[in-house]
């Protein structure tokens, strides 16, 4: 196979297995047969008690997960009358049917849901904050549900939610029927957290078939100024978790909330072990989500970051959120920043204020919002990290790659364009279960994937992965992406049938660190192979156009960017906007070995790669299409259905992976001691 290949026959309907063996590619993805080992040989710590899968990998297999899932439990979906539990999200996510607002006079859904393609594994993760207040609301007899408060949530559920985010994530109080102290509602915590602890262990596949891995989690819901996001996942490695989930009201910032986590997981309970994830950064304002992990008010922004903190944040924080629902959160075209691909599904706000602004039309009299920031978005913190190495000796911005999609729908890896259901809006404008219009904001879109090389499906397995970075997001499809970095590589070895064994052996994948660099070796090597996303039986994947390496760096104390194109499918492509109907071939497999043509030992890098897929109908379009909207005759633009015609409407995008870094000469503190490992 050559460097950059198109293979012509179709593997559409194909499993991911046949479409690597049919397209002359399994040995991009899969180990040879003989390369299998016992499970007993785990190289990492195993946690728990559970039967040794049947198949273990030790070159590592690509599991689909979704890492940010929102039930009724949390008091943002709650109030949009979203009613799937954690249980009826993992059940979803192993592909069960699922019901959806709206809801009949005897509570039977009207719409349902159910995924074409189950995840390998799912971390439902709703907010801590107000977990108890939705419970005692939700629940006749408990105490303080009879208060006004609870009675408006019972009635008109919409009205208190703006109340309780104003009150809990801004002025960080509780309301006045959690009682003396805030007891009443963490009594309430206490119930619905041990509800979603049993839903994952009941998910959990403990058995040799291995089938899902359900993980124990929440999510932190720091908000600072005028509503900057500095909002963080929590995800917990096995069942041993603290007796409540911190929230926003009890910790002063994200390092206060470490050290909660410090003491009440890693200190207090044995084997227990926690990572956590900030996501959304493109709504932390001018970036106060790579600001100090100590900032507690927007005032905080320039608080010095210490070296010790950028070694707990290393610890703590080995991902970021790359995209969701809320927008992508990779980069912004601006300065020196000229990547096209950087204007990808983009908000047009910088705050949750901008996003409940452009929710509600009643807010349309306050002044516009403030548009987005170079500085918050993910690639800038890769820039910062170096720059921090080089200050500190420490990169403490040293993310790996994820993307979720923060569904309030409790419908994990929902991801299709073509058949929306609305995770912001929790499918607003539905009724009589016909939707009327978009089933969501027109800005939002339907959420993206998080993907870990991980031995076999388990916990211990996946979090490591985690923990070692060696992940990828994508934008809701699922192409197959490996990425190694060494010194070495042929320019041969995508046509060797051991491509993951000679990275393995030959570098570091995703997520490391490149080894020292031998005295004889003039630049680093980078392998990258991809596989188009096979799809489904009812729905084909889109081909592959091009690959790219994303390259940041530091020189005399600045940093710089280039995007390099590695490998293309040379087809051209389009999308008939009026059918959604795609043209051209594209490629279904393409692998490159690439050499960085403007390397300097002395400035500290780091390398990811990026695969574009052909053009294809955003979801909206997909909606205006099936509802008959001709923007050119204005009688077929029916209620709802404006925002297709809207100068800003894009039609069309391009889905892709983002791969986590590679480092080279990024400060890491190896051989420090970090508090919790």
């Amino acid at each position: 196979m050559s460097a950059a290949t198109t293979t012509k026959h179709s593997c559409a309907g194909r499993s991911l297995w046949a479409l690597a063996l049919l397209c002359g590619a399994a040995a991009l993805l899969q180990a040879p047969a003989a390369a299998r080992a016992d499970a007993a040989a785990r190289p990492y710590d195993v946690t728990e008690e559970r039967e040794a899968c049947a198949d273990f990998d030790t070159l590592r297999r690509p599991f689909f997960g979704d890492t940010h899932v929102h039930t009724a439990y949390s008091f943002d979906a709650s109030t949009q009358d979203t009613r799937n539990t954690p249980r009826d999200a993992y059940l979803f996510a192993r592909g069960a049917l699922v019901g959806l607002q709206p809801y009949d006079a005897e509570g039977k859904a009207l719409r349902s849901a159910q995924l074409d393609r189950p995840l390998d594994w799912t971390v439902v993760t709703d907010h801590s904050e107000m977990l108890g207040e939705v419970r005692t609301c939700m629940t006749p007899g408990l105490p303080g549900s009879d208060s006004d408060m609870c009675w408006i949530y019972q009635h008109q559920r919409p009205l208190v939610m703006l109340p309780f985010a104003q009150r809990t994530l801004l002025m960080k109080q509780r309301m006045a029927f959690c009682g003396e102290d805030g007891e009443v509602c963490r009594a309430a915590a206490r119930s619905a957290w041990g509800d979603i602890r049993d839903a994952a262990e009941e998910a959990y596949d403990r058995s040799s078939a291995c089938a899902f891995t359900s993980f124990i989690g929440y999510e932190w819901t720091a908000t600072a100024g005028g509503a900057e996001n500095l909002h963080r996942n929590v995800v917990f490695r096995n069942a041993q978790v603290p007796e409540l989930p911190t929230s926003w009201v009890e910790s002063r910032s994200a390092f206060d909330h470490w050290e909660h986590l410090q003491r009440e997981c890693i200190d207090a309970l044995p084997g227990c072990d926690v990572l956590t994830i900030p996501h959304n950064s493109n709504l932390s304002g001018n970036g106060l989500m790579f600001a100090s992990a100590k900032l507690e008010t927007a005032k905080d922004a320039d608080l010095p970051v210490t070296r010790e903190e950028a070694l707990l944040r290393q610890r703590w924080e080995p991902l970021a959120e790359i995209m969701q629902h809320k927008g992508d959160s990779e980069c912004l075209l601006a300065g020196d920043t000229t990547d096209e691909a950087c204007g990808f599904e983009k908000l047009p706000y910088d705050s949750f204020a901008g996003a409940a602004r452009f929710a509600n039309p009643a807010l349309a009299v306050l002044p516009p919002p403030a548009p987005p920031k170079r500085a918050a978005m993910v690639r800038a913190a890769l820039r910062k990290g170096l720059l921090q190495g080089e200050q500190l000796g420490v990169n403490g911005l040293k993310f790996g790659i994820v993307a979720s999609t923060d569904t309030h729908l409790g419908t994990p890896g929902l991801t299709k364009e073509s058949d929306p259901k609305g995770h912001g809006g929790a499918g607003m404008n539905a009724g009589s279960g016909i939707a009327r219009g978009l089933p969501d904001n027109p800005e939002y879109n339907p959420g993206g994937l998080a993907v870990v090389w991980a031995e076999e499906n388990t916990r211990d397995a996946i979090f490591a992965a985690m923990m070692r970075r060696e992940t990828y997001g994508t934008s809701g499809t699922r192409p197959v992406v490996r990425f190694f970095g060494g010194w070495g590589y042929d320019a041969g070895m995508c046509e060797g049938a051991d491509f993951a064994a000679t990275g393995y052996a030959g570098g570091v994948p995703m997520g490391g660190d490149l080894p020292e660099r031998p005295a004889d070796a003039a630049a680093p090597v980078f392998a990258v192979s991809a596989l188009q996303d096979p799809g489904s039986d009812a729905e084909p994947g889109t081909p592959l156009e091009r690959v790219q390496v994303v390259k940041g760096w530091v020189a005399d104390g600045v940093t710089h960017e280039k995007v390099y194109d590695i490998a293309s499918s040379g087809e051209p492509a389009s999308v008939d906007t009026a059918t959604c109907e795609r043209h051209g071939d594209g490629a279904q497999s393409l692998c490159r070995v690439w050499r960085d043509p403007d390397f300097d030992p002395d400035q500290p890098a780091f390398y990811y790669a990026r695969v574009l897929e052909n053009p294809s109908c955003r979801w909206s379009q997909y909606v205006c299409v099936s509802a008959g909207v001709d923007c050119s005759k204005p009688d077929t633009v029916a209620p709802g259905y404006a925002p297709c015609c809207a100068p800003d409407h894009h039609p069309i995008i391009q889905e892709r992976a983002w791969t986590s870094p590679i480092w080279y000469g990024s400060g890491d503190g190896a051989g420090e001691q970090v508090a919790g490992r």
